[in-house]
């Protein structure tokens, strides 16, 4: 078993809390960690239930804020259409992951894990009039 750690960061040098997440097997591609990921995000806020949703993709009818997207009312957010949101963010190159520093470009690609491992999740921001 490993303890994995995730990090969200921006190209504007914007860096999250890391957060950590244990995982029972030494090899996963990284379709299947941004799956994890995404699960444990949708579970975390449908057990707290906070105002606002934090989580690598934006849910569907939300409003972004600071530090993540708000609801219009409270609703349950669905994990597998979040995860697809997530393939596709990847796919458009809305995000790109890093694992210990070495870039992962595609999502079938296999990634030995072990204690301590971090996975970055950089997002892209756009350029101001680019």
């Amino acid at each position: 078993m490993a303890t994995v750690s995730f990090v969200d960061e921006t190209t504007a040098g914007d860096r999250s809390e890391a957060w950590h997440l244990e995982i029972f097997e030494e090899r996963l591609t990284l379709r299947e960690v941004i799956r994890r990921r995404v699960f444990q995000e949708v579970a975390e806020y449908h057990a707290r239930q906070p105002e606002v949703f934090h989580g690598l993709v934006q849910p569907g009818d939300t409003e972004r804020t600071l530090n993540g997207w708000r609801l219009p009312k409270h609703r349950r957010v669905d994990a597998e259409e979040q995860f697809s949101r997530a393939v596709e963010a990847f796919g458009r190159n809305g995000f790109v992951v890093l694992v210990d520093d070495r870039q992962i470009e595609d999502l079938d690609s296999e990634i030995e894990l072990r204690n301590g491992t971090e996975i970055s999740f950089l997002k892209l921001v756009p350029l101001v009039g680019g």
